[in-house]
């Protein structure tokens, strides 16, 4: 019972988020899952780790597949980030290389932090 209000709740929230909003709560995620991945390569549980990290592959690859190249001048730039951050959580995962997920996560709380101070400078609501 509790997963199913939890559930709707998540549902609700990320149908009703602004586009500001949507970025950061995947980017958050996106931390969160490499932050799970690192605790468990440190504890060499590194099947466990594995499906955290692709499912930070799957959140890069959604804000990659979701950027707008035209539309401003820094964006071949941010597509490149995505890029190695893409293939540096792969690097960590195949070769269940720590380093690399740290560097992973560093990157990942950067672009949270970045996405975060764009959508409040814009007036999107980010709290949540």
């Amino acid at each position: 019972m509790f997963n199913d209000a939890r559930n709707t709740y998540l549902s609700s929230s990320i149908g009703t988020a602004s586009p500001g909003r949507l970025l950061v709560m995947l980017c958050d995620r996106m931390v969160l899952d490499i932050e799970r991945a690192l605790g468990l390569q440190e504890g060499a549980e590194f099947t466990d780790a594995h499906h955290h990290l692709v499912h930070a592959q799957d959140v890069v690859s959604e804000l990659s597949s979701s950027l707008r190249v035209d539309l401003w001048e820094g964006a071949a730039a941010l597509q490149a980030l995505y890029s190695h951050l893409h293939t540096q959580l792969v690097q960590a995962n195949i070769h269940r290389d720590v380093e690399a997920t740290r560097h992973c996560l560093a990157l990942a709380r950067d672009l949270a932090t970045t996405w975060r101070q764009a959508a409040t400078a814009t007036g999107q609501a980010v709290a949540g």
